[in-house]
Parts: structure tokens; C-alpha cells; sequence
């Protein structure tokens, strides 16, 4: 008698960057994604995005078996966004949540490598979110926050190349003249890159509390005023 191994469906959501996406994966496999092109158009975009995914997942007649949220760091108020809409899927639907680090969908599109991969997250001012990992993707060192300035990331090792890419990449290119750093551009956390972590994750039964998960934010939210408020704030006081 012939056993036949249920490939896992996983609805995968991204929203810790500006361009939000949704994808789904089968058998660790990406067999649809959609992706805005609109800057943080997460609330507007990401719920038509799911409904569009689970009619994709009902046509094909696969069955959801998972949530796949990445859990930052990245945008605070995008991060909540997308955790809150996994978090009702899971819960309405009795599936498991899959949390997955933001910065290592991020060096999934490079890996493998023969390079270590360091992708950055934009903090905001001169702060960057990073990591780094070897070309397999083991981390070597965690996700921090750290102001980038002539003294930054001297801690890497500096025996091979150094990848830096990401949204935060841009603000070291002033700073960091290593000869082992190279910069990679056009790189993002994208959904379309979760669906191997995924599928690992959910045929380890490695899930995340549903109840008390809440995103990776790496640092305190800091709310700040608008430049048209500030102004009018200035004018009035004068």
C-alpha cells in the first residue's frame, strides 16, 4: 500500500516593509503571491490580498493548514498589521501561526553563499536593524539596532566577503569602506521569499502562541510629529 505525504499549504503574509505581500506555499513551494506597489498601503491591501489568496488556496482544492507571519523587525505600525490579520486567520480557522525573522526572509533571496549575508532594516534617522548569517543561513550574529556612523559594524569578521542589502544598506554606503563589504541593492523582505522557512517550521511543529504573540519590534515605538504640525506649532508660538 502506497502513503502519500500531505504536502502543507501555507498562507504567508509580509508587511514589516513599506510594500506589503501575501503568498501561498505548498510543499514548501510558492505556487501564488501578490505584492503593492504603493507605499505602506498595508490596511488598505493586505486583507484583499488574503481573500484573494484563499480563493486561490479553495479553486485548487488544497486545504490551509498554516499562517506564516514575518515577525520583525521592521515597521511598527506594519508589523502589527500583518501579525493582527494572521493571528484572526489562525484563530478563525483552528491553524497553527508560523513566525519567521524578518532580516532572515531577507538573506533567504541570497543564500546559498560563499558570502556572509548581512541584511539591514531602515531604523529611521541613522539607526539600522541588522543581522548576520553565513551563506547556509545560520546566524552568526542576532538582530540588533545600531546607529551607523564611522565605527559601525567593525566587529564583523573580515576574513571573507561581506554582502550588505536591504533598506538600511544605503545609509552605511557613506560609512563603511571595508574592503571585504560589497552592497547589493533591490532586496526586501518579500512573502514570496517565507515558503521554505515555512514549511520547515511547520514539520518541526515549531508554531507560535497564538494568544500572547506579539511582533520582534527590536526597539521601543517613538511616535513623532508631523513637519505641518511642528510648523504651525512654531507659527502660533510666534
Amino acid at each position: 500500500m502506497k502513503i502519500f505525504l500531505q504536502m502543507a499549504c501555507i498562507l504567508l503574509i509580509e508587511s514589516s516593509s513599506p510594500t506589503g505581500s501575501v503568498a501561498v506555499s505548498v510543499g514548501g513551494k510558492l505556487v501564488w503571491s501578490r505584492e503593492s506597489s504603493d507605499v505602506f498601503s498595508h490596511s488598505a491591501v493586505l486583507g484583499v490580498y488574503i481573500v484573494e489568496a484563499i480563493r486561490f488556496i479553495q479553486a485548487n482544492r488544497f486545504r490551509l493548514d498554516a499562517v506564516a507571519v514575518s515577525e520583525g523587525p521592521g515597521s511598527y505600525t506594519g508589523l502589527r498589521i500583518g501579525v493582527s490579520l494572521a493571528k484572526g486567520l489562525c484563530l478563525g480557522l483552528d491553524i497553527p501561526l508560523i513566525a519567521l525573522p524578518t532580516l532572515k526572509i531577507m538573506a533567504t533571496r541570497l543564500a546559498p553563499s560563499s558570502s556572509y549575508l548581512c541584511p539591514m532594516i531602515d531604523a529611521r534617522r541613522m539607526e539600522v536593524y541588522s543581522a548576520l548569517y553565513d551563506g547556509n543561513l545560520n546566524e552568526i550574529k542576532p538582530a540588533r539596532a545600531g546607529i551607523i556612523d564611522e565605527n559601525s559594524f567593525r566587529d564583523l569578521p573580515d576574513q571573507k566577503e561581506i554582502i550588505f542589502f536591504g533598506t538600511g544598506a544605503d545609509k552605511c554606503k557613506g560609512f563603511i569602506r571595508s574592503s571585504n563589504i560589497v552592497f547589493k541593492d533591490g532586496i526586501y523582505p518579500e512573502a514570496s521569499n517565507m515558503s521554505e522557512d515555512a514549511e520547515k517550521a511547520f514539520l518541526k511543529n515549531i508554531f507560535a502562541d497564538i494568544a500572547y504573540f506579539e511582533p520582534f519590534y527590536l526597539k521601543e515605538f517613538q511616535a513623532t510629529i508631523p513637519k505641518s504640525k511642528i510648523i504651525s506649532i512654531l507659527t502660533n508660538e510666534t
